[in-house]
Parts: structure tokens; C-alpha cells; sequence
């Protein structure tokens, strides 16, 4: 039974760092997101207007990832065994 427990705690540290190298890993992905994000924005504000399109040359509006993001900004720490 204690080789059991040992064997599950051992898997149970493994899953914790991997679970936080992933969320490290959404963090960037999402950084870079928004910053991509942003860039499309201002070009869009900059690009010239056209007076045929109703929406005066600009897309359609962008919708915001950050609703559907799965990570979390302030994750729950798990304690130790």
C-alpha cells in the first residue's frame, strides 16, 4: 500500500509540473495574442476609409479571445500531499 502511495504521489508531482509548464506555456501564447491583437487594431484605425463601404473601410468588429480564454490569470495553487 505505501509502494502505491508512492507511486501516486510521484505521478501526482509529475502532472503538477507539467500542468504548470502549460499554463506558463498559455501565458506566452496569450501575451502574444494580444499583442497581435493590438497590432491588427491600430493597423485597421490607420487604413484609409473608403466612402462605398458602410463600415467606412474597417472589418467587422474583432471579437475579444479573452472571453473564451481557457487560463486562468490567477490559478489556484494546489497543495502538496
Amino acid at each position: 500500500m505505501e509502494r502505491l502511495n508512492s507511486k501516486l504521489y510521484l505521478q501526482n508531482c509529475y502532472i503538477m509540473k507539467e500542468n504548470e509548464r502549460l499554463r506558463r506555456k498559455a501565458q506566452l501564447l496569450n501575451q502574444e495574442n494580444q499583442a497581435l491583437l493590438s497590432e491588427l487594431k491600430q493597423k485597421l484605425s490607420k487604413s484609409p476609409k473608403s466612402s462605398n463601404d458602410p463600415n467606412g473601410g474597417a472589418a467587422t468588429t474583432i471579437p475579444d479571445l479573452n472571453l473564451c480564454s481557457s487560463s486562468s490569470t490567477n490559478p489556484t495553487k494546489t497543495s502538496k500531499p
